[in-house]
């Protein structure tokens, strides 16, 4: 049988769609709701930035490069446009005829322009004069004369004006010029919401757009305003430099991150209420295409709702689990004392990360250890791990920090902190061109009886204390002298020392990982063959490479009994008979982001458990540098495992992955519901006792 796969950027609309059946949950806090419509919003802005933009680069190719594509460009485009005016409107829905009648329940108010008391008049008054007037700068739209430069998902009104002089000496049957201008919401200096001044029990909130809407006629002095309508533009944002072989390749991406904002237009999105006449002069003035314009509410942004204000209502959000202390490891009096004892596996954000942040500043004031090395893919902002590096390297340690500057939309930051660590002395190691190091490993060399001990830190998670709140992700702890002895020849091949490593127990993109993986694949299709129990688990964040899923395809035909939690992407087509009826799937969404990827092979009864940071995506495992490190320890082991079954018994939060992509929610038959984040901070805890 021919093998089927999803789509990826329709599956990836899909993984989006479940991102806002939260929003649409009426079992989640308001405020919560709130939050996954932001992020809804900033990973579809996300979406048009790179894989849109890029799918519009394929289709402008000559017919004959088209059709060497595996896929109608133009079809596709079509598809994804209508999928997402779909998405946009149930997310208009939702928000209109969900949120805001939530939060009215508990007197909390968005008010705009035309529903203001004369005192919040008088208040929004002295804001605008005071905060917004000094960054509004009005730009004329006039055909074929001035194409004002709209930039990178910054908001706007359209405005529709005419000259007020003119109005009264119109000629009979002339008909009247109207003028067109743009003026942008400046949410970059001021917050988008502004919280007005309590009236009784009851908060009210308005937005910035609707302060410059109310003051309109005071911006445009001399003029009626007859329309306004928010607009917005999304730009092309991809860099294209997974492929840069040559030159200063940290100097390619400060060029390319100025260049950022002036991308070519993936959407303008507009208030689908402005009417036709309006909306083809902006088309036409802006040099927008159809394929361009895409119709959305009166506001846009929703990614701004991250910072929408709570007036101080906590019921309204879910209530904060502190992160669990570890009970054995807090009875060592270091890190490496107990790393010498055991391996030792944390879960965040269940469990504390302060131990990652700890064992870092510990290395850094430790006079025994020597030297430092660590890869650094997204780095928080004031990160504690980045300041306990300078500091080492201020005591005189070795200190090397891997910086991958083509981490999307992160690499300004970490050039930011990475500058920083140089100025103080830590040798900084900038991308490899051609490839990414998404890895996450720490090396910590400490002299032990006059001899070199080495420690290692290896993670599904970056080294981000912020994201370490919110993402799920394994940390693990380890002094075992193979996976030590291999972390360290990673390293030596990142400093450009050497090539051509074998590695026996991890697993590394470009040296064997996909070979490796495939093995253990083959491996159970031939124990099914033989009739031997053959079972594979796997959870990852995307689910993409096609060798890899034929190869799952063709052990499920085997028989081997495959089980996925796959949260975003997931081209494979589980549940077809002859083809992958031995698959099976669910995606979970909640209030963490599930981050961690987990391998699990049968080995007839002698099973291989690996973690990493590679997700089955031809990218992960072609053109990055990834790790999946082997768990050994048997307690190690079964913690997984028991998290894992945890997920998979999810009848609150986990949607089938099924052929038709529906996101149906796993039934549960009313007895038992298990809410599989909620469960493990239990199990974490009692197993904490």
């Amino acid at each position: 049988m021919e093998s089927k796969f999803f789509n990826r950027e329709l599956s990836w609309l899909s993984f989006n769609h479940r991102v806002l059946q939260e929003a649409k949950d009426p079992t989640v806090p308001v405020y919560d709701r709130i939050r996954f419509l932001a992020i809804f919003s900033n990973n579809l802005d996300e979406f048009f930035r790179v894989r849109v933009a890029s799918l519009r680069a394929l289709e402008v190719l000559k017919k004959k490069s088209q059709k060497e594509l595996k896929f109608d460009v133009t079809k596709l485009l079509d598809k994804i446009y209508k999928n997402v005016v779909k998405l946009q409107e149930e997310y208009g829905n939702i928000y209109l005829n969900d949120i805001r009648p939530e939060l009215e329940k508990n007197d909390i108010f968005i008010v705009d322009h035309t529903q203001l008391t004369p005192g919040q008049k008088e208040f929004v008054s002295e804001i605008f004069n005071e905060q917004v007037v000094p960054h509004i700068m009005p730009m004329i739209v006039a055909m074929k004369k001035i194409t004002p430069f709209l930039r990178n998902q910054r908001l706007y009104l359209a405005v529709k004006l005419s000259e007020k002089h003119t109005v009264n000496v119109l000629k009979p049957g002339k008909r009247k010029r109207y003028k067109y201008a743009i003026v942008e919401i400046p949410t970059n200096h001021i917050n988008r919401f502004i919280l007005l001044p309590k009236i009784g029990n009851n908060n009210y909130i308005i937005f910035l757009d609707d302060i410059i809407r109310l003051f309109l006629p005071q911006i445009f002095y001399g003029y009626n305003i007859h329309e306004a309508y928010s607009v917005k533009l999304t730009r092309d944002a991809e860099l294209y430099i997974e492929d840069e072989f040559t030159g200063n390749l940290l100097e390619k991406i400060k060029k390319s991150l100025a260049k950022r904002s002036s991308g070519a237009p993936s959407r303008f999105l507009y208030d689908k209420s402005m009417p036709v006449p309006f909306l083809n002069y902006l088309k036409e003035a802006l040099l927008l295409s159809d394929e361009d314009v895409y119709p959305g509410a009166k506001y846009h942004n929703f990614s701004d709702f991250f910072s929408f204000p709570n007036p101080g209502v906590k019921s309204l959000t879910y209530p904060e689990r502190k992160p669990l202390k570890s009970k054995e490891l807090d009875s060592y009096p270091s890190i490496f004392s107990a790393a010498k004892k055991n391996d030792y596996l944390l879960y965040f954000p269940y469990q504390s990360y302060e131990y990652v942040v700890n064992a870092i500043e510990e290395a850094a004031k430790d006079p025994k250890v020597s030297s430092i090395r660590i890869t650094q893919y997204r780095v928080a902002k004031e990160s504690k791990i980045v300041n306990s590096l300078i500091k080492a390297a201020h005591r005189g340690k070795e200190v090397t920090a891997f910086v991958e500057i083509k981490a999307r939309f992160d690499e300004e930051i970490n050039i930011k902190s990475a500058e920083e660590m140089q100025k103080a002395g830590v040798k900084v190691l900038y991308s490899l061109p051609g490839l990414k190091v998404h890895s996450k490993m720490a090396l910590i060399t400490r002299m032990e009886s006059g001899n070199p001990k080495n420690y290692a830190y290896l993670s599904t998670g970056n080294f981000n204390e912020k994201t370490a709140r919110l993402y799920t992700d394994y940390g693990f702890f380890t002094a075992n002298e193979d996976l030590t002895y291999e972390a360290e020849r990673v390293f030596e091949y990142l400093e450009g020392k050497k090539t051509g490593y074998e590695f026996k127990h991890l697993l590394v993109a470009q040296f064997g990982m996909r070979q490796g993986f495939q093995g253990l694949i083959e491996n159970e299709i031939e124990n099914a063959r033989k009739g031997i129990d053959a079972k594979i688990t796997i959870k990852v964040n995307s689910l993409e490479d096609e060798r890899i899923i034929k190869k799952l395809y063709e052990a499920s035909s085997a028989g081997v009994k495959i089980k996925m939690i796959v949260r975003g992407i997931c081209c494979l087509i589980p549940g077809v008979k002859e083809m992958s009826e031995n698959i099976s799937g669910i995606s979970i969404v909640d209030k963490f982001l599930e981050h961690d990827r987990v391998y699990i092979f049968h080995n007839a009864g002698d099973e291989k458990l690996f973690l990493s940071s590679a997700d089955w995506m031809k990218r992960n495992l072609s053109r990055r540098i990834e790790l999946a490190f082997p768990i050994y320890d048997p307690k190690l082991k079964k913690l997984v495992k028991d998290i894992l079954e945890i997920k998979f018994r999810d009848n609150v939060k986990a949607r089938l992955i099924d052929e038709k992509q529906t996101n149906q929610y796993v039934r549960n038959d009313g007895t038992e519901f298990v809410r599989s984040q909620d469960e493990i901070y239990d199990f974490l805890k009692i197993l904490n006792k």
